[in-house]
């Protein structure tokens, strides 16, 4: 464990207003240049990738071995999503339609999930990380990441489930990329109509029929299925993967706390170590608290704004968190775990329980 955590944070007021001067150096040291090159480089490769890909799976033909072919579809897959998340993010052009254009052509017509939802999400979770009642991500679901909300639930069997969340998450995870899917269309469906809408339906439509439709033709049924499940197995348990260390163990906060831009990104946030070659497996979120403080930064820039950061912080006492990617899967599946005790009470008797009903 590589765990880099500064001394306490001193008072509220103290650090307010420092983001500004940060900001400043980061600016001067030209990190929120925009590196066009390195993004159409990282495009063109995918393409290559997805093209022999392609031409792998059709000189296999009838063979077991595509689902070698499906597992390495879905990591591509997952490095487009990564693109399109840093397109979101104003990061690969400096003309906001561009990155626009990019991400809808990424997300909608490659990976297969709606570019306008994971916008209004995503905003929302970078607004306030970790914030209860405001961050998206810490909403209950399959997963619940607050003990109230464990505490709150009624199901009895994802009361169970709650109890062990932390173990079932990464194999729930197989599921993620299917549920990406149907999430995006069951937004988008019961969105306001608009052009964008009718748009981003129709290319998830062509996206989400034309490439099953190609596996089953070429494959037989078995196997076509095997190849899909293969696919968006691999595609959700990656995605899960690079997105669950970020935040989850990190500080929640309350929703009527207040904290300075500064403080609120970095306490509810987690870098994993590594570096260049662990920016490439993550798609620059391992710099999860340089990505927070500064959304637009490109990712090539991104570990040398972590140094930058790691100084600032230190000079004003807000605590930094690093750890390593093992160490911080390890954190998340404890923490899942205690918050899913919570659904179970330790004084439940089925005859109170009962009489409780009367």
């Amino acid at each position: 464990m590589t765990t880099d955590t500064l001394p306490p944070r001193p008072r509220q007021n103290a650090v307010t207003g420092t983001y500004q001067d940060l900001s400043r150096q980061i600016r001067e040291a030209g990190l929120l240049t925009r590196t066009r090159g390195f993004y159409l480089a990282l495009v063109a490769g995918l393409g290559v990738a997805v093209a022999g890909l392609v031409a792998g799976a059709v000189l296999l033909g009838d063979s077991w071995f595509q689902l070698l072919i499906a597992g390495a579809l879905g990591i591509v897959l997952t490095q487009a999503a990564f693109i399109a998340h840093e397109a979101s993010h104003r990061q690969v052009f400096d003309s906001g339609p561009a990155n626009d254009r990019l991400g809808r052509v990424l997300a909608n017509g490659v990976v297969g999930i709606s570019h306008s939802w994971w916008m209004t999400k995503h905003s929302r979770h970078h607004a306030n990380p970790n914030r209860k009642g405001k961050d998206p991500d810490i909403a209950p679901d399959t997963i619940v990441f607050l003990p109230e909300d464990a505490a709150a639930q009624r199901n009895r069997f994802m009361a169970a489930l709650n109890r062990v969340q932390g173990w079932a998450f990464f194999p729930l995870l197989t599921l993620e990329g299917l549920n990406l899917h149907v999430t995006s269309i069951r937004t988008l469906w019961s969105a306001e109509r608009s052009r964008q809408r009718t748009l981003e339906l129709v290319v998830l439509a062509v996206r989400l029929t034309v490439y099953p439709a190609l596996v089953f033709w070429l494959l037989p049924v078995g196997m076509a299925f095997a190849f899909l499940g293969v696919q968006l197995a691999v595609f959700g348990v990656y995605m899960g993967a690079s997105f669950a260390p970020n935040h989850k163990g990190m500080a929640i906060i309350p929703e009527d706390s207040k904290l300075d831009f500064l403080s609120k990104q970095v306490l509810t946030s987690r870098n994993i170590s590594g570096g260049g070659w662990m920016s490439t497996l993550m798609g620059g979120l391992n710099y999860q608290i340089e990505h927070h403080l500064f959304p637009n930064m490109p990712r090539p820039h991104l570990g040398r704004a972590r140094r930058m950061v790691i100084e600032h912080c230190r000079r004003h006492g807000v605590p930094y968190t690093e750890t390593t990617l093992l160490r911080s899967y390890a954190i998340v599946v404890r923490y899942l775990n205690e918050v899913g005790l919570s659904a179970r009470d330790p004084f439940d008797c089925p005859m109170v329980r009962r009489f409780r009903q009367v």
